[in-house]
């Protein structure tokens, strides 16, 4: 293991010595069980006298990680989709991890979304980390949680909008896992059927008036004063 050109700062010398480490506090929000590993022989400590993080907490979200982690994890995935599906509108994947992601799109036709949500399970994340994925309309922020449950309220139904795909892969530390790293996933279609999905009865959908911005942030000035 190295820290840049030519600092050595230590070496595993043999893979078959494992020493019990953990358990420690995850980024799940629940202990790891502790696990064998291969022992790492130290060399060399660097440090710097001013530095940029003088630790990071990782436990029960949100921590420093988490806020780290949130853009490295939605900018790949996010490019990812769009390369398949240019349709894709924005992906949230900020939430432990991405164990859940939120993903907004437009649709060529029925069953377009699940689709998309199916693509999200085969991305290298994918693969690892989600364990429930959201589709919602392109009209939908999937960063405002109010308009995501809004979307889940009217626009999902049970009989033919939720697909569990049984026997998929988890990392280890998931603790809904059983047996570890293997886990049923869930996709949730919540968006308004097009095309040949002709179920719902969903009319013209009723649209904010422009000077409705402007009233709330005058009734939340005045909660404010209170």
């Amino acid at each position: 293991m190295s820290a840049g050109a030519g600092q050595q700062l230590g070496e595993v010398e043999d893979l078959r010595p494992r020493r019990l480490e953990g358990p420690f506090g995850e980024f799940t929000g629940h202990y790891s069980g502790g696990r064998k590993m291969t022992v790492l022989r130290i060399d060399k400590i660097s440090y710097r006298t001013d530095p940029v993080f003088e630790h990071l907490y990782l436990g029960m979200p949100w921590t420093e990680v988490d806020y780290l982690i949130a853009a490295n994890t939605c900018v790949p995935l996010y490019e990812q989709l769009k390369k398949d599906f240019p349709e894709v509108q924005a992906v949230n994947a900020m939430y432990t991890h991405g164990l859940v992601v939120i993903v907004s799109t437009k649709k060529r036709y029925g069953g377009f979304a699940k689709a998309v949500g199916m693509r999200v399970l085969t991305t290298p994340h994918g693969l690892g980390y989600a364990a429930t994925v959201i589709v919602v309309d392109e009209d939908v922020d999937p960063f405002n949680l109010p308009q995501v449950m809004w979307a889940l309220s009217t626009k999902m139904n049970p009989s033919g909008d939720l697909v569990q795909i049984p026997h998929m892969p988890i990392l280890d530390l998931a603790p809904q896992a059983q047996p570890t790293g293997i886990v049923d996933k869930l996709l949730i279609d919540a968006t308004t059927p097009v095309g040949s999905d002709s179920r719902g009865t969903y009319g013209n959908q009723v649209h904010d008036l422009p000077e409705t911005a402007a009233w709330l942030d005058k009734l939340r000035a005045l909660t404010c004063l209170r």
